[in-house]
């Protein structure tokens, strides 16, 4: 059975919903990234990169959460484009513009915003506004069909969906204003069944919700480094 390693945040979200979506069976293993045990070895010697999500599925290892999104679209032959050149070159670019420009961006807006310490003025605007751009260009990608890569959901949808998700945390309340296809996709998404049961999976266990001292520097440990 696929063992799945996950943390409610935006990496692990996205896998779990196209693990709820093809009814792949799966074993939910939870790595609470708030208490460091991203850091463990049994962790690491799954991913080496010490974040979630991981996936095993056997003998396969798969670390990068775009990469388990392809892995198991193929694996389960389901959420895939037609099989046709341009429509796997839309697919393939579309997703890793989420892994490449979305994700990070998103991520260190974030941290610049709410948790990296001062000065920060020169990071936060930079991040800000790169986050921006690639919000509205799939926000202008949205307003063009009524999914990312057509009339079709796929998983670049739910690659969009597990980001979507942080938009107010990342660019602030008001963000829906500028951005009302990407909510268009998030609303339509929340509504089905496998989003509901991902959304679900959070309170299967415990994680720690305080960003203490110690979960900082387990998470931010260059920022814990220059107040040590």
């Amino acid at each position: 059975m696929i063992k799945f390693y996950y943390h409610p945040s935006p990496n692990p979200a996205k896998v779990a919903l196209l693990l709820e979506e093809t009814g792949l069976p799966y074993e939910l293993v939870p790595v609470d990234t708030r208490k460091g045990e991203q850091h463990e070895a049994a962790f690491t010697a799954i991913n080496p990169n010490a974040k979630t999500p991981a996936l095993v599925d056997g003998d396969a290892v798969v670390f990068d959460s775009n990469a388990i999104l392809l892995y198991l679209a193929e694996k389960s032959g389901q959420f895939l484009p037609p099989d046709t050149p341009e429509a796997r070159a839309q697919m393939l670019s579309w997703l890793m513009f989420v892994a490449t420009g979305v994700g990070p961006y998103s991520g260190q807006a974030v941290h610049f915003k709410h948790f990296a310490p001062e000065p920060k003025a020169y990071a936060v605007n930079r991040y800000d506004f790169e986050a921006w751009r690639h919000w509205k260009i799939i926000d202008q990608q949205l307003a063009q069909h009524r999914y990312m890569l057509g009339e079709t959901y796929t998983l670049v949808d739910m690659a969009v969906w597990g980001w979507a998700r942080a938009v107010p945390f990342v660019l602030g309340a008001a963000a829906w204003e500028q951005l009302p296809n990407v909510k268009r996709l998030l609303d339509e998404i929340n509504t089905r069944p496998a989003a509901q049961r991902a959304e679900a999976l959070k309170a299967k266990h415990a994680f720690k919700a305080e960003m203490d001292e110690e979960a900082r520097a387990v998470m931010f440990p260059q920022n814990a480094r220059l107040t040590a």
